[in-house]
């Protein structure tokens, strides 16, 4: 039985086993689950003569193909080293997939799942921690000595300090999510670029929440008409023990930004303009993806799709009980939309 404790992990990702074929990472933080998997799928990759080749599978690949899975893990390439496959778990990729293909004898590739949060129980979890040649990898939001040390990583090749207040509002704002972690932290050394020491004022004008921004990802993802990643992340949020009235504060909150650039641009600003002018200002790795949301809907569809999020608020309030429904079925209807006008944009 191989279940890695959470401050095992280091050491196992610095030296995985040369036994280990397959290894799932799960839990409450998607970023450090996304960071791990990357992390170790290079490692494994580079430890191959010839190096390997890193593949990445979803439900939607087996969808075409449902055996593809299994023919990558057990095909060796002529001209490279071993196949990893980072696969990410779903309705498709599931314990019920995955037990014949690692119990049909060693794998000629490397297998590396990702999921949400699961339970001890939970089946896909048990299979990899009681295998001697896999391992369960749980990944949960960092600690204070986590994130100093995320902090420190980032920050040194900047030549930047923080002020002791400075640090302990950074903290306060981080946490949530590793990937968002990180982003905010960097975004904080870009801005402060050149200078030596980090403020309070620094921190106060450039960084986000971090818990709100893990929620974010799920009105950018419905914004885009990405209904499958919206769900998937609003599932992983109830997982973690957030709450569906919040999540839907958050969106409302997300697509008042995008009505607000919208509304500018209609009367005459440019994309470039409107946008510096959000505050607290975008991260550069979210500005594409909103300004292709901003274009792609108009200020008529985003007052309709306001006035609908305002409703199911409301009656959110009115009947908790219905509030994980009421909030999945808004992520599904704004996806609609959104998946519409792309279509209509395409037919142009």
């Amino acid at each position: 039985m191989v279940a890695i404790k959470t401050q095992q992990a280091a050491a196992f990702l610095k030296a995985p086993p040369q036994a280990t074929s397959a290894v799932l990472f799960y839990g409450s933080d998607p970023g450090l689950v996304s960071e791990r998997a990357q992390h170790l799928a290079k490692l494994i990759a580079a430890r191959e003569n010839p190096q390997g080749e890193i593949l990445r599978l979803d439900d939607t690949n087996l969808d075409e193909d449902s055996g593809r899975l299994a023919i990558e893990l057990q095909t060796r390439p002529m001209f490279s080293g071993r196949k990893i496959v980072r696969a990410i778990a779903g309705r498709r990729i599931s314990a019920q997939l995955l037990k014949p293909i690692l119990q049909d004898g060693p794998l000629e590739g490397f297998l590396i799942v990702e999921a949400a949060n699961l339970k001890t129980d939970d089946a896909l979890r048990r299979l990899f921690e009681e295998r001697a040649d896999a391992a369960a990898i749980g990944c949960y939001p960092d600690q204070q000595a986590d994130l100093d040390g995320l902090i420190q990583s980032v920050l040194e090749p900047y030549g930047a300090k923080l002020e002791n207040d400075a640090r302990s509002l950074l903290l306060s704002r981080l946490g949530a999510d590793r990937a968002l972690s990180r982003a905010e932290i960097e975004k904080l050394a870009l801005f402060a670029y050149g200078r030596p020491i980090i403020t309070v004022d620094d921190v106060e004008a450039i960084v986000g929440d971090a818990a709100d921004l893990a929620l974010e990802r799920i009105a950018e993802a419905a914004a885009l008409g990405r209904s499958t990643n919206a769900v998937t992340d609003y599932g992983r949020a109830l997982g973690s023990g957030e709450n569906a009235q919040v999540i839907i504060l958050i969106i409302q909150r997300y697509f008042l930004k995008l009505h607000r650039v919208r509304s500018d641009m209609d009367n005459g600003s440019t994309i470039d303009d409107a946008l510096r002018m959000l505050r607290p200002p975008l991260h550069f790795k979210q500005r594409d993806a909103f300004a292709a949301q901003v274009r792609s809907w108009t200020r008529q569809s985003l007052d309709q799709a306001l006035t609908r999020i305002s409703e199911t608020a409301l009656t959110a309030r009115r009947t908790s009980a219905l509030e994980d429904v009421l909030a999945e079925r808004l992520i599904l209807a704004l996806s609609a939309i959104a998946a519409g006008h792309q279509g209509a944009a395409r037919r142009r």
